[in-house]
């Protein structure tokens, strides 16, 4: 089973890998421990509020951990929280209406410049930069293609729209050179942010659907689209999205239309999986893996790793404690919890308080995972539950009541080796 540790003032995630031990939970696991005081503050969020069909609280009600978590083992998180703030002031005009518009005709949400807050606050957090991501400037270069395509094939203005889709996707797809990638782990990492695919020209679906709909987007502000268009999203390995005149759209196409709110969910789900810090057996959802990571059930046959396999986790612990960021395998613990705040502050499903709460669980947050947990449980849909997630639910709430009910569990160990100390607080 793989594991990871953070890294105390640099909150650098090294990873690791460890056998389980068949015995009784006294034996302990290792999990993410974060070395800070983290007892001593509250963590908090400066954000908005959205409409919610699952009742879930406010989102100046919900109390994030990871930027403050980063404040205080002494990195700065202005610009990440101010890009924070730009997307929350982008979905906060998610109504009803708008969660389920088309992405081709959405007016509400400007999904370009939501997608670059993403990757604006993600930068953030990995490069330490005292300068932020300029969104402006990659707005500028969106537009620029929408104008590349009028300068291009001005002639398609007058023509069919088939003839004008065929030449709009000749033009992103060819003449620029756009093209789908695999975003399913960090070597294709680039491919999940906006500005890295207007940088390289290769990015994931989601990404390219971005691109797609803000070229029409500017094409009807300019009065050229004349005619109704939907985005076909693929849900092959391989298509890229394309146009089709929504007149002659069929009812299968239905299943391939994006709306606002689904497309920003996709991107996000996206980021959470590729940057998930329990890569192995993908037979299994991301809180599974989580929640055996942690011994918060059972019911599984240990995964036996080969040598191999356990030669690379400990050369990738070696590289990350060096500073090296090279780990494909084991995820990337802030990037991961970025995702998930951002995905509740959405509001879609109850089920990423769940996912938030594993991880919170493997950073040592105990509490605050519980009362996340809590959470999942008033407001998830009965009806839609996976039995053994339940389970495991069940099973890390028990955990985390004896580990807070444990004496002394809150006092904080002063020396750096206690860092790396695997057994649990009991």
């Amino acid at each position: 089973m793989a594991f990871a540790w953070i890294s105390s003032k640099t909150f650098t995630f090294c990873s690791f890998s460890a056998l389980s031990s068949s015995s009784s939970s006294s034996s302990g696991s290792n999990y993410y421990r974060l070395k800070l005081s983290k007892f001593h503050f509250r963590p908090s969020i400066r954000g908005v509020n959205c409409s919610c069909k699952y009742g879930l609280p406010a989102a100046d009600e919900l109390k994030f951990v990871l930027h403050d978590a980063l404040e205080f083992s002494g990195l700065t998180t202005t610009h990440a929280r101010a890009a924070r703030v730009g997307f929350c002031s982008q979905i906060e005009n998610l109504s009803e209406i708008e969660r389920d518009t088309s992405i081709s005709v959405n007016r509400g949400v400007d999904l370009g410049r939501t997608a670059l807050y993403i990757a604006a606050e993600d930068d953030s957090l990995i490069s330490h930069s005292s300068v932020p991501l300029p969104v402006d400037d990659f707005i500028e270069r969106l537009d620029s293609l929408s104008m590349g395509y009028c300068s291009c094939y001005s002639s398609s203005f007058r023509s069919s729209p088939e003839n004008f889709l065929d030449c709009l996707e000749r033009y992103l797809y060819v003449n620029k050179g756009f093209r789908r990638t695999n975003a399913g782990n960090q070597v294709e990492q680039h491919a999940l942010y906006l500005n890295s695919v207007l940088t390289h020209r290769s990015g994931s679906v989601s990404m390219l659907s971005f691109i797609y709909s803000e070229i029409l987007k500017m094409l009807r502000m300019w009065g050229v689209l004349n005619f109704d268009v939907e985005i076909f999203f693929p849900h092959d390995s391989h298509s890229c999205p394309r146009g089709y005149q929504k007149q002659k759209s069929k009812e299968s196409d239905q299943l391939h239309i994006m709306t606002a709110q689904s497309l920003l969910v996709e991107l996000l789900k996206d980021l959470k999986n590729a940057f998930w810090p329990f890569q192995l057996d993908h037979a299994r959802s991301p809180f599974l893996r989580a929640a055996q990571a942690a011994q918060g059930f059972t019911g599984f046959n240990v995964t036996k790793e080969s040598a191999l396999e356990l030669a690379s986790a400990k050369a990738a612990r070696h590289r990350l404690q060096r500073g090296v960021w090279t780990s494909v395998r084991f995820g990337d613990m802030r990037r991961a919890l970025s995702a998930c705040e951002r995905l509740i502050l959405l509001k879609t499903d109850p089920k990423e308080l769940r996912d938030y709460a594993v991880l919170l669980y493997h950073c040592g947050f105990y509490e605050e995972s519980l009362q996340f947990l809590k959470l999942y449980q008033d407001t998830k849909q009965p009806y839609s539950t996976n039995d053994l997630e339940e389970d495991a639910v069940e099973k890390l709430i028990v955990r985390l009541n004896l580990i807070l009910m444990e004496e002394g569990w809150s006092r904080q160990p002063d020396h750096k080796g206690m860092l790396f100390n695997n057994s649990e607080p009991w």
